[in-house]
């Protein structure tokens, strides 16, 4: 018995905005199946000793220290900004 229908595959193709053929379609539904039964197989497998884990490699914290360093000078900064008023960039108003 199937797992996934040819109806489930067109219903997940036009909510994507895919455009599939018939023959797609029967394609994708045989593939889609073959995945989700090599996944159930996953279920199959006896965990019950093994540590969960995020992430494959042991990895700490590894980012630099949060130091304050001087930023760029507000003239170098508004140089590029298309509109400024009185030292700072001045955008258009979202709120009526």
């Amino acid at each position: 018995m199937s797992r996934i229908s040819e109806d489930q595959v067109k219903h997940v193709a036009h909510l994507a905005r895919l455009a599939i053929t018939e023959d797609e379609a029967k394609k994708f539904t045989s593939q889609l199946d073959a995945i989700i039964g090599f996944a159930e197989q996953l279920n199959e497998l006896d965990t019950e000793n093994v540590e969960a884990t995020s992430h494959v490699l042991d990895m700490k914290n590894i980012m630099r220290e949060d130091k304050p360093t001087e930023g760029l000078p507000r003239e170098e900064v508004l140089k590029n900004a298309p509109d400024k008023q009185d030292g700072q960039v001045r955008v258009p108003s979202i709120l009526d």
